[in-house]
């Protein structure tokens, strides 16, 4: 039984990492609409709202920021804040979003997967309410993996242990309890994604050792339930559920092997390593997450690249230091950089693999334009607006192709200030996306009890 039990919890963890759900395969055809597909990339230590303000603001809009008076200003003939030049050539596609708040959160150092869910959250499972938002986008656009989740974990504590290249529990949950699990490494992500269409002897034949198994445990867990009473019969019944789970999914995945090996990412060496740098780790996973979207293996990629624990290396004029994020947050100069300026730094780094995923989707053809005709992705931070956030404003950049069903792109949006007259809140915004890709839901996410305006509903002037 233990040995059985320990292969089962590494298989799940592993399994988890690629969702256990069973959704159908969405096959494009040459008729077909193809399906739209979001990208969740979130980093730690805050985002601050003053550095998403164009510089180019005349006076009369720099007093209504800084009063954080409700306003919308079309970014054409504004200029971009420094650390966003990366992204000059998809400004028709950029919205900046400031003014949403998420005091229903977790906030402070951490969110773990508050900032998704809307939910207050910690490291234990008791806490997962529900999906979070990028489950139920998935479940939308339903795919072979339903939904793949990458992270730079931090190096000790957290959720990593300090296994950053490991499998491990994520910043997205599947479901109430029910946490997501995260690929740390290019590496693992390579062994374990690309496991069944690899052309290595070993690799099949581990594969192959792993499929009959996993038959095996079905049969041995599915009888095993039938033993037992209540709640230790559910647990080994749903050990069973997602035994078979794993088993349909990689049916459908060897169904198209031959399109899944047409776009394997062709990594250097250098991303294989265990002792890669940060900015390497990223651009490695940046790799990853492309793949899996242009094979058509998931329509939703959620990608953590940094959390406040994450030991940074390889930082563009910083290369020899290893900077500590908690550090930064409290205003530590490192390498004859203030506080603020390695703030830029990290984030003009975030925005050269936010330029890679938007070209490479834009040079992809698919119906009468491109993949990225059909992708949103999101930029925020996981716990709001500060390194010892309080919620009140969580800033997101967006960038939408031309199918996106949410009207925003070229501006500049400043919500209403938390506490006044139509004032929106995360949950709001999330409602926004459910509503327009096909969840009327009337509310996702709950509510900040110390709100007294209407919380409830989508952002409607965001809706086509």
């Amino acid at each position: 039984m233990s040995s059985r039990r320990t292969f089962l919890a590494r298989t799940l963890a592993s399994a988890a990492a690629m969702s256990l759900s069973t959704p159908q395969l969405f096959a494009t055809s040459a008729t077909s609409k193809p399906p739209m597909r979001f990208i969740f990339m979130h980093k730690g230590n805050g985002l601050i709202p003053d550095s998403l303000v164009p510089p180019s603001f005349d006076k009369e809009q720099r007093e209504a920021e800084a009063r954080k008076e409700a306003f919308e200003i079309d970014l054409d003939g504004h200029d971009l804040p420094q650390w966003m030049n990366p992204l000059a050539s998809h400004r028709n596609n950029l919205a900046i979003l400031q003014g949403l708040s998420g005091k229903m959160c977790t906030t402070g150092h951490h969110t773990w997967c508050s900032s998704l869910g809307v939910f207050k959250a910690n490291e234990r499972l008791s806490s997962i309410r529900w999906a979070t938002v990028d489950f139920e986008l998935a479940r939308l656009f339903p795919s072979p993996f339903e939904h793949i989740e990458l992270a730079c974990f931090p190096g000790s504590g957290g959720n990593s242990r300090g296994n950053i290249n490991g499998i491990e529990k994520g910043f997205s949950a599947r479901g109430a309890q029910q946490p997501n699990y995260a690929f740390g490494s290019p590496r693992v992500a390579m062994q374990e994604l690309f496991k069944s269409v690899t052309t290595k002897k070993t690799d099949q034949n581990r594969y192959e050792l792993e499929r009959n198994m996993l038959e095996f445990l079905a049969a041995e867990e599915e009888g095993l339930a039938q033993g037992l009473r209540g709640a230790e019969r559910t647990k080994v019944a749903n050990y069973a559920d997602a035994i078979q789970d794993i088993r349909g999914r990689n049916r459908r995945i060897e169904a198209m092997r031959e399109v899944i090996r047409k776009h394997i990412p062709l990594l250097d060496e250098k991303y294989l390593s265990e002792n890669l740098s940060t900015v390497d780790r990223q651009f490695g996973l940046t790799e990853i997450l492309l793949s899996t979207l242009i094979s058509g293996m998931t329509n939703v990629v959620t990608f953590t690249v940094d959390e406040l624990g994450t030991s940074y290396t390889g930082l563009s004029g910083l290369e020899g230091d290893n900077i500590n994020l908690h550090d930064v947050g409290h205003n530590k100069s490192i390498g004859g950089f203030d506080s603020l300026q390695i703030r830029e730094k990290v984030r003009w780094q975030h925005m050269t693999l936010v330029d890679r995923i938007v070209t490479r989707l834009k040079n992809v053809p698919e119906g009468d334009g491109c993949m990225f005709d059909n992708t949103m992705l999101f930029y925020f931070s996981d716990n709001g607006e500060t390194h010892h956030s309080k919620g009140t404003e969580w800033p997101f950049l967006v960038l939408a192709g031309d199918n996106a069903r949410i009207d925003i792109s070229r501006r500049y949006i400043r919500l209403p200030e938390y506490g006044q007259a139509g004032h929106k809140t995360l949950g709001n915004w999330y409602t926004t996306l459910l509503n327009a890709h096909g969840n009327s839901i009337d509310h996702y996410g709950a509510l900040d009890v110390a709100l007294t305006i209407d919380q409830k509903g989508p952002i409607e002037h965001f809706l086509r």
